[in-house]
């Protein structure tokens, strides 16, 4: 006589309870690898900015200078300003990162640019009557405005081509309306003067009359940063060490959707008496666009839709080649992640553009040795209220009363370490 044999699976409640503990380790186990990839995105993102100070150390041993911010060919002669778009000749408008581009493994990209270009993107070449091509050495402006019915300089293949090594991993953005975007830029310092695209060449006063000279000096007063544009700078320049002046900071790109840190703000206000200083910038505080209404109060790190923004060109980091302070620079007057203002609507604007990024709670920069360093949104800043350093009232005009020149930073350790000789003592760690 033989027992039947009872069943061997698994009841509805054992599947269940498998089940409920499958998902709770999971619930456990997903955070945690989420910041396992965060943490090695953010390690990548790393390596990226040491290769570019590695970059910057090889292309200083090679010409005895840093590559010049705003560097390129010259004025084109048939142009009445320098932030006047043109094919004939860059405008000396090229970011830092153009240069240093045979210095990172881009020599072929380097040779296009060195080169004259008869074809477009499509690989065409146009007939004379339609386009002034071929495109010169060094390309035309890397601009975002059309020139007669064509936008002709988007048409240049290296301009819109995306450089790994000028990516962030944790950044998502990609695609129109950047063209080749980048989450690095350079330092400017404690001040918004270096920012005027019309600053000073090589140190000598460009622009005419008495604006234009006023605007000149107070560049010269307050350009205290690693690069200074269109100016060559050396090492021997950074006489605070260049172990404690900061060189680059990272930059997140613009998804479109608002954020204060990526889409300025434009008309936060050009004070016509001081010459070309800001009522918004000259006195740089988040405080002045809060005073606006220009936060969203339930959203604060968006603006409301009612804020005046810059248009699809104006995003962060959209234009790696572009020297203008959307795309490619930083300053050290608000800190990281704070919001960013122009002075005017035009992209060439001066204005605030803190470093700001997709991590958590802060920002890669990049000193001056070549040491990258992770700065929380909380470093100390100073008195975020203050002016920046810049020329007397006598010269500047009523707004312009900040700190004299050669003054300490006024925002603390954070524009101590945007200033490369003021003589300032870095005595905490950060």
């Amino acid at each position: 006589m033989f027992r039947k044999r009872g069943s061997s699976g698994f009841t509805l409640v054992e599947l269940l309870v498998v089940i409920a503990i499958i998902g709770v380790l999971v619930g456990l186990l997903l955070p945690a690898v989420q910041a396992a990839r965060e943490a090695a995105r953010r390690m990548s993102c790393s390596n990226n900015f040491k290769q570019i100070g590695l970059a910057i150390h090889n292309y200083h041993s090679a010409y005895n200078s840093l590559p010049i911010h705003g560097g390129g060919t010259g004025m084109d002669p048939a142009t009445a300003n320098w932030f006047d778009d043109t094919v004939r000749t860059s405008q000396s408008e090229l970011s830092f990162l153009v240069g240093l581009l045979p210095f990172i493994e881009a020599q072929a990209l380097w040779e296009q640019i060195s080169n004259p270009m008869n074809n477009d993107l499509q690989g065409n070449i146009p007939p004379a009557a339609t386009a002034p091509l071929p495109f010169p050495a060094m390309g035309p402006v890397p601009g975002y405005s059309v020139i007669g019915a064509m936008d002709l300089s988007s048409d240049y293949i290296p301009w819109r081509t995306e450089i790994q090594a000028f990516r962030c991993p944790s950044d998502p953005g990609s695609g129109l309306p950047g063209w080749g975007r980048t989450n690095y830029a350079a330092s400017m310092g404690d001040s918004n003067f270096p920012t005027l695209t019309h600053g000073p060449l090589n140190n000598q006063l460009t622009t005419t009359g008495t604006q234009g000279s006023n605007r000149a000096i107070n560049h010269r007063a307050g350009a205290r940063g690693f690069f200074t544009v269109r100016q060559r700078m050396r090492f021997r320049d950074i006489l605070d060490g260049l172990s404690n002046t900061i060189a680059a900071g990272e930059i997140a790109t613009d998804l479109g959707d608002r954020d204060n840190r990526t889409m300025p703000a434009t008309g936060g206000g050009q004070a016509t008496t001081c010459n070309h200083a800001m009522s918004i910038t000259m006195l740089p505080i988040a405080a002045r666009a809060g005073a606006r209404d220009w936060i969203d109060p339930l959203r604060p790190q968006f603006w409301r839709d009612t804020t005046p923004i810059g248009g699809a060109a104006f995003g962060r980091g959209y234009r790696w080649a572009n020297k203008a302070p959307c795309f490619s620079m930083v300053n050290t007057i608000l800190p990281p992640n704070s919001e960013c203002v122009l002075g005017g609507t035009g992209i060439d604007s001066d204005g605030i553009v803190p470093p700001s990024s997709r991590h958590q709670g802060g920002v890669h920069v990049l000193m001056g040795d070549g040491a990258i360093k992770f700065i929380t949104d909380s470093i100390e800043a100073g008195n975020s209220s203050a002016s920046p350093v810049a020329e007397s009232p006598a010269i500047g005009g009523p707004y312009c009363n900040g700190a004299a020149p050669g003054s300490r930073s006024p925002y603390g350790l954070w524009g101590s370490l945007g200033s490369r000789a003021s003589k300032e003592v870095i005595q905490e760690e950060f």
